[in-house]
């Protein structure tokens, strides 16, 4: 199966993404994850993908579809995939039509702004072990301060709340048009809009469902 998971950052995608390919074992493709791979090999589209980073450009969409592609030709991609992060905007899209990449199911992960930005704003991080805290969910003990050294708790750049609204305003913009140009009657891909709100097992097991 080939499959999109769609939602704004902060909506679970990762972690949904890690579910979907242990459920159907078919894998997870990241764009920046390969990027860096090409980059650090020293490949021909990576080093095409440097120079234009090393300008403070954004990477092409050919480039990235030229990367999906000889992604897709790999030998563990025979039984479908899972698209992580893209595409990102209608042009990568349709760039994917056009490259006869076909996709048999967009799934939607729903949240709500305000509930990303409680979920990702409320974040705490001790930099030293990589320890997460929430300041409802999942507060420690002393208020700012690490359960197990006392060393104070940060916000990363990132988790900042104007951080995360101006993501937000981006994704709305480049990547929500996706919702409706892939929920169109004429599309050949399934469509399934879940709730993102609930236990980790909980989203899950509404992927699941969709999925079968």
């Amino acid at each position: 199966m080939r499959i999109i998971l769609l939602g704004a950052p902060g909506s679970g995608k990762g972690t949904q993404s890690q579910f979907i390919n242990k459920l159907l074992n078919i894998p997870q493709i990241s764009t920046g994850d390969i990027l860096r791979q090409e980059i650090k090999n020293n490949t021909k589209l990576g080093m095409k993908a440097k120079d234009v980073i090393s300008q403070g450009l954004l990477v092409s969409d050919d480039i990235i579809i030229d990367i999906i592609k000889q992604r897709l030709q790999q030998p563990d991609c025979a039984n479908g995939f899972l698209l992580d992060g893209f595409p990102r905007n209608l042009a990568q899209a349709k760039s994917l039509q056009n490259h006869n990449i076909t996709i048999d199911h967009v799934i939607e992960i729903a949240v709500s702004d305000d509930f990303i930005i409680d979920r990702i704003s409320g974040r705490l991080f001790h930099p030293a072990s990589g320890r997460t805290y929430h300041i409802a969910a999942n507060p420690p003990k002393v208020p700012f301060q690490d359960d197990i050294t006392n060393e104070p708790l940060i916000t990363r750049e990132d988790d900042k709340k104007e951080t995360v609204i101006r993501r937000l305003e981006l994704y709305h913009q480049q990547t929500k048009p996706l919702i409706q140009f892939y929920n169109q009657p004429e599309q050949s891909c399934k469509y399934s809009k879940i709730s993102g709100i609930g236990t980790i097992t909980e989203v899950a097991e509404r992927i699941a469902a969709v999925i079968n």
